[in-house]
C-alpha cells in the first residue's frame, strides 16, 4: 500500500525485491517480521520518514500443495509506538510533577461513601502509604472546631455540583495539628447526581502560620515598633512566601514588602515601595483582582484567589493569595507561589485523555500478534475460494460454485467482525449506557479472549441460563471483560485455566454491608478467575489506586482496574477483588439488574432484496466512492432496483454532477475521498440544494461519530461491511422519510 511503504500502488516495485527474497528466504513457511524496536526509513511522497512495522508473511500453495507464492499483510504500528512512546514519558511526568506539589490524590464514591487516597495523600494526615485509611478515618481526623464549615461546603458541592475548595485542619495520631487545602471535581453519575469526587490535598500548614505571623505584624506595624528582634520580625524577613502591605486610598500602592519578594521575583523592596501593585499583575487578572479587593468588604475573614504576578526577567507566576482588609485603609497578604503545582494539575488533566485512551490501545496491542495470523488465515480463505471459483467458471463447472462463494462469504464475514471488534476497543467515546444482554456479549468474545490468552493456557465459559439484563455501556463492558483477561494471563507465565463466569445474585443488606462500595439488591455478576500467581494483601489494598501497577516501567499504566472501577460505579455497580498468592485471583463485576421498557437489542442478519427495495419512477442516487469495485457494485444493485445511479470517484467530480442534476434524492458518498472529503462535499452539496440526504459511507466506527454531534438532520452513516440488502433497506429508508 503507497500509504504504508511509499511506493506505487497495486504495480510491481523492483526497489523491494532483495527485501522481498530475504524476507521469503526466512519466513516462507509463515511468520511475522516485526520493525519495533528501530524504525525502517522510508520515502513517503518524496520526504524520508522513520516508520516502524510488523510484516506477516503466510505462504500460498497450489491444489498439490506446492508453494507457488506467498501472502503479506504489512501493519504500520507508528502511531501505537509513538503513543506508547508518549504514554511513558507522560507517566514519568506525571508521577515527577505530583511529587513535586506534593499533591495527595483520592476519590470518593458518593453512594458507598467508599475513599481511595493515595499515598501522598494518606501522608497529609500523618498515615502511612500501607494504613488503611476509610471515610470514617478522614471524618475522626477533622479538628472539631471545623466539623460544621466543611460539612456545609460538602453538601453545597454534592447538592449545586460546584467544585469543593476549603481549608480545614486536622489532626494527626500524634496530637499536631495541621492545615490541609482540598479540591475537588464532582463527577455526575448517569441520573445526573454526584456519583463521586476527585480531588487533591495539599498541606499548607506552613502558609497559615505565615498568615498568622502577617496579623501579628500589623499590629507591629500600627505600633510602630522600630525594633527588628521580634519571632514576628523572622517571620517576615525569612518566611518563604511572598507578604506585602497595599494602601487602599492611593491607587493600591505598596507600602511594605518582605524579602520573599526578591527572592521569587526578583523586584527589591526599594522596586516594589510605591509602586501600584496593578503594575505588576497580568492583565487579564486585573479585573477578577479588583474584584476580589471589593470582596473583602462583605466579610472580615482571609479571602483566598490566584492571580499571574510579573517576574522582573518578564516571566509570569502563579501566585495564590489570601488577604484582609485592616478596616484603616490597607490590605494585608500572604502568597504561595502555586507555578509548579498549577502546571501539575493542568499536565494531569492534559493526559487524563490520552491515558485512558492508551489503555485501550494497550489492549490492542495485546492482541495484534495472534489477530494478524487469523487475518491471514481468512484472507487465505478468501484469496483461495475466489481463484477456484474463476478456475470453475472457465472450465464450465458451475454445480460447484455455490460451494466457494460461500467459503469466501464466511471467510469475509469473519473478518468483518474482527475489524468492527478492534474499531469498538480503540474508539474514543463518552459512556452510552443501554439495557445489555451479558451472555451474547461475552459469548461473542469468545474467539478475541482465546487468542489474548494464546495455546498454553484454558479458557472455559460458564454463562448462566435466565441471565437478567443489565444497563450500562456494552463497548465499556467489553473493555473492562478485554482488561481482565489481559491481567489474568499475564499472573500466568506459566500457563494455566481461566474462567469467565455469569450468573444472577442478590445481595442482603448483612453481606452486602461488609463488601467494599456495594449497595444491597438484585445483581448481574461478571466474574473472571485466573490459577496464577495471585496477590499479597499489600497489592491487593493498592489495586484499585490510579497509577499503581506491578509491571516494570513501560509495560503498563496502573489505569487498568481504577478504570474498571470507574466503570463499574459509574454504571451503578461495584467490583470486587479475591485473592491470595500462589492460589490465584478472582475479579467480581457486579451490575445492577435492569428493570424497564427498554429492550436490549439483537443483531439481524438483513434478508434478501425485495420489492419494497425496488424505487419509483426517476428517483436519482449519487454515489460517489474513490474505490472502483465497491462504487460499481453499489451503482449496479441500485440500476438493477430502478434507480437512476450517478457515479463519481472522487469529491471534486461528485460536487459537479450534484450541482448540475435536475433531480437528486440521496447522496450516498464515502467519508474518506480524495480532495473533497465524505463531510465537505455534503456541506457543499446542502449549499446548492438545502435539506439534501446524505448517506456517508465508513470503515470507522459509526457510534464514535455519532456520539460526537457529527450526524445532522437528514444524514445516516454506514459502516463498512455492509450487506447489499441492508444498503438498500437503508436507501429506501431516508427516501421516504419525509
Amino acid at each position: 500500500h503507497p500509504g504504508i511503504l511509499g511506493g506505487p500502488a497495486v504495480e510491481a516495485w523492483p526497489e523491494m525485491a532483495d527485501f522481498n527474497r530475504h524476507v521469503l528466504a526466512t519466513t516462507f513457511e509463515g511468520g511475522t517480521l516485526t520493525f519495533r524496536d528501530e524504525p525502517l526509513v522510508l520515502t513517503r511522497n518524496g520526504v524520508p520518514e522513520s516508520v516502524w512495522m510488523d510484516l506477516d508473511y503466510s505462504p500460498v500453495r497450489d491444489t498439490a500443495g506446492r508453494p507457488v507464492g506467498a501472502l503479506a499483510v504489512v501493519r504500520e504500528t507508528t502511531a501505537r509506538v509513538r503513543l506508547e512512546r508518549q504514554l511513558r514519558e507522560n507517566e514519568s511526568r506525571l508521577e515527577f510533577t505530583l511529587k513535586a506539589g506534593r499533591l495527595g490524590a483520592w476519590e470518593l464514591d458518593v453512594g458507598t461513601m467508599t475513599l481511595v487516597m493515595s499515598a501522598m495523600g494518606k501522608a497529609n494526615f500523618g498515615r502511612g502509604p500501607e494504613a488503611p485509611f476509610s471515610y470514617d478515618d478522614l471524618q475522626a481526623a477533622i479538628h472539631p472546631e471545623d466539623v460544621e464549615r466543611r460539612r456545609a461546603a460538602l453538601e453545597r458541592t454534592l447538592r449545586e455540583q460546584v467544585e469543593y475548595d476549603l481549608e480545614f485542619r486536622v489532626v494527626w495520631p500524634d496530637g499536631s495539628v495541621h492545615w490541609l487545602s482540598v479540591q475537588a471535581r464532582p463527577i455526575p453519575g448517569p441520573d445526573g447526581r454526584v456519583a463521586r469526587l476527585m480531588g487533591a490535598s495539599r498541606d499548607i500548614t506552613e502558609r497559615r502560620q505565615a498568615e498568622v505571623a502577617l496579623r501579628e505584624f500589623n499590629e507591629h506595624l500600627e505600633a510602630r515598633v522600630t525594633e527588628r528582634t521580634t519571632e514576628r520580625d523572622l517571620m517576615w524577613r525569612l518566611s518563604h512566601d511572598l507578604m506585602i502591605v497595599v494602601d487602599l486610598e492611593s491607587d493600591g500602592r505598596i507600602i511594605a514588602a518582605n524579602p520573599a519578594w526578591e527572592r521569587l521575583l526578583g523586584w527589591t523592596e526599594a522596586e516594589l515601595l510605591g509602586t501600584p501593585v496593578g503594575h505588576f499583575i497580568h492583565p487579564d487578572d486585573l479585573a477578577h483582582s479588583t474584584q476580589y479587593v471589593q470582596a473583602l468588604h462583605e466579610e472580615a475573614s482571609p479571602r483566598r484567589t490566584d492571580n499571574r504576578y510579573r517576574h522582573k526577567d518578564g516571566r509570569w507566576r502563579w501566585i495564590s493569595w489570601s488577604a484582609v482588609e485592616t478596616g484603616q485603609g490597607t490590605l494585608m497578604a500572604v502568597g504561595r507561589d502555586i507555578t509548579e503545582e498549577r502546571e501539575s494539575r493542568e499536565a494531569l488533566a492534559a493526559a487524563e485523555t490520552a491515558l485512558r485512551q492508551s489503555q485501550k490501545m494497550e489492549a490492542v496491542g495485546q492482541l495484534t500478534g495472534g489477530i494478524a495470523h487469523d487475518f491471514n488465515n481468512l484472507l487465505q480463505g478468501i484469496v483461495g475460494s475466489l481463484g477456484l471459483l474463476q478456475k470453475r467458471l472457465h472450465q464450465g463447472r458451475m454445480l460447484e460454485l455455490e460451494r466457494f462463494i460461500t467459503s469466501a462469504m464466511s471467510s469475509s464475514q469473519r473478518a468483518a467482525a474482527l475489524t468492527h471488534r478492534l474499531l469498538a476497543f480503540s474508539r474514543l467515546q463518552p459512556l452510552d449506557p443501554k439495557p445489555v444482554k451479558v451472555n451474547p456479549r461475552v459469548a461473542s468474545m469468545e474467539d478475541l479472549l482465546r487468542r489474548t490468552l494464546g495455546e498454553q493456557m484454558q479458557l472455559e465459559l460458564v454463562l448462566a441460563g435466565g441471565l437478567w439484563l443489565t444497563r450500562c455501556d456494552p463497548n465499556q463492558l467489553e473493555t473492562a471483560v478485554l482488561n481482565l483477561v489481559i491481567n489474568a494471563r499475564d499472573a500466568m507465565p506459566g500457563g494455566g485455566k481461566l474462567t469467565v463466569e455469569t450468573c444472577n445474585v442478590h445481595l442482603d443488606a448483612a453481606y452486602a454491608a461488609r463488601l467494599r462500595g456495594v449497595a444491597p439488591g438484585p445483581y448481574v455478576c461478571v466474574s473472571v478467575s485466573d490459577t496464577g500467581t495471585g496477590m499479597t494483601p499489600e497489592v491487593l489494598e493498592r489495586a484499585f489506586e490510579p497509577f499503581f501497577t506491578t509491571k516494570p516501567l513501560g509495560q503498563g499504566t496502573g489505569l487498568g482496574l481504577s478504570m474498571i472501577y470507574g466503570f463499574a460505579r459509574q454504571s451503578e455497580g461495584s467490583v470486587q477483588l479475591y485473592s491470595q498468592p500462589g492460589q490465584g485471583t478472582t475479579v467480581k463485576l457486579y451490575l445492577p439488574r435492569y428493570v424497564g421498557d427498554g429492550k436490549a437489542e439483537d443483531a439481524q442478519e438483513p434478508g434478501g432484496l425485495t420489492d419494497a427495495h425496488v424505487a419509483e419512477v426517476g428517483e436519482t442516487v449519487l454515489v460517489v466512492e474513490d474505490e472502483e469495485v465497491i462504487r460499481a457494485l453499489i451503482v449496479e444493485v441500485l440500476r438493477d432496483l430502478g434507480y437512476r445511479a450517478l457515479e463519481a470517484s472522487d469529491g471534486t467530480e461528485g460536487l459537479r454532477l450534484l450541482q448540475g442534476a435536475p433531480r437528486l434524492d440521496l447522496l450516498v458518498t464515502d467519508m474518506g475521498l480524495p480532495g473533497l472529503n465524505g463531510r465537505q462535499l455534503a456541506d457543499a452539496g446542502r449549499s446548492a440544494r438545502p435539506g439534501l440526504k446524505v448517506l456517508f459511507m465508513t470503515g470507522y466506527a459509526e457510534n464514535a461519530a455519532v456520539a460526537s454531534g457529527f450526524l445532522e438532520p437528514g444524514m445516516a452513516m454506514m459502516t463498512k461491511p455492509f450487506a447489499m440488502e441492508a444498503l438498500a433497506t437503508r436507501i429506501r429508508d431516508m427516501i421516504e422519510q419525509g
